[in-house]
């Protein structure tokens, strides 16, 4: 029997009508935008982006195109809750994502949710972690950093690592189309995309591992997603340098060296499908932490040219593509 195709990260379009419907009073009579905007035309004038109006039966024929049997769904605007200031605002979004996304998911079990938590209140987002997954089926929790006080290996969100372990789920940094907090130098959109997600996600990256989140949850899976895998090698050698000079001092609940962790541990990332640091990834980190993500719809995926771009490629051996295109997946979701 051939191995199930799941694609680890897809994205809904939500809206705001989306979540107004599932929102609290007194938030769904919020006036304007519930994320906000940046005001930058990620659309080029419309020439990127058609297929991010689709409706559900045509994502599911082009999931079928793609050779798709499993899409997980992640957010799109709503990724800018970690920036919302309003405690009680972000509580009740997170909700009301949560809720709507679940519904999503209801009208075909191909499509899995990722639940969003109210990370500026630590307690509500232990809740909702439990009600998301134990009461709404959604199957991760993901966040986008930016806007957040503290990095992700802060003591402060250790009860929201601690409630994932337990209920066997994993933990996505997904960070958002923005730059890193304080950045106010982009003068492009593509400046911005060029930089602001990957940089973003190593700072994250750095501060889960040096904060010892590793050490304190070996159960966790987290997964680093929408960045490419070719940093992995060089952000991690440099961690791994900085650790051996100073980590005994300043990062003491980080036992062991940074790469340590990513290659013996519960850490995975997505990689582009024609990545040519692929093989040496491979090579350096196992192929049994890499997933495959469409993007889908959004501008700067390849459909309908994902799953076939990695099956077509020379230089990764059969067995990791089949791992990289199903079975990593099925292990980080916890579906094995």
């Amino acid at each position: 029997m051939e191995m199930k195709v799941i694609d680890a990260d897809g994205h809904i379009i939500e809206r705001d009508q989306d979540i107004r419907a599932h929102l609290s009073e007194p938030h769904c009579k919020r006036r304007g935008s519930l994320m906000g905007s940046t005001g930058l035309d990620t659309g080029m004038g419309g020439l990127l982006g058609g297929l991010e109006d689709n409706d559900l039966p045509t994502r599911l024929k082009d999931m079928d195109r793609e050779g798709i049997d499993i899409s997980v769904l992640f957010p799109t605007t709503s990724f800018g809750l970690t920036s919302v200031i309003e405690r009680d605002f972000a509580v009740a979004y997170a909700r009301a994502y949560n809720d709507f996304i679940a519904e999503v998911c209801k009208q075909s079990p191909r499509l899995k949710g990722i639940a969003l938590l109210p990370f500026r209140d630590v307690e509500a987002a232990v809740k909702e972690t439990h009600r998301a997954i134990t009461k709404l089926g959604l199957v991760a929790v993901a966040a986008a950093t930016q806007g957040m006080k503290e990095h992700l290996g802060s003591q402060t969100f250790w009860p929201i690592y601690e409630e994932l372990q337990r209920l066997n789920v994993p933990f996505c940094v997904h960070n958002r189309r923005e730059g890193p907090a304080g950045e106010i130098r982009f003068d492009s959109f593509l400046y911005l995309h060029t930089i602001g997600r990957p940089v973003e996600t190593a700072i994250q990256f750095a501060g889960l591992l040096y904060g010892g989140v590793a050490e304190r949850f070996p159960k966790l899976r987290i997964g680093f997603l929408e960045c490419g895998v070719g940093w992995v090698p060089y952000w991690t050698e440099r961690m791994d340098e900085e650790w051996e000079k100073r980590g005994k001092v300043e990062a003491p609940l980080c036992k062991r060296k940074p790469s340590d962790y990513v290659i013996h541990g519960n850490w995975f990332f997505s990689a582009e499908p024609e990545e040519g640091m692929l093989p040496y990834v491979i090579e350096r980190i196992g192929e049994d932490k890499i997933l495959f993500a469409s993007d889908y719809p959004h501008w700067d995926g390849m459909f309908p040219h994902v799953v076939s771009t990695i099956r077509g490629r020379k230089d990764i051996s059969e067995r990791a593509k089949e791992k990289i295109l199903g079975g990593n997946a099925k292990l980080f979701y916890g579906w094995a």
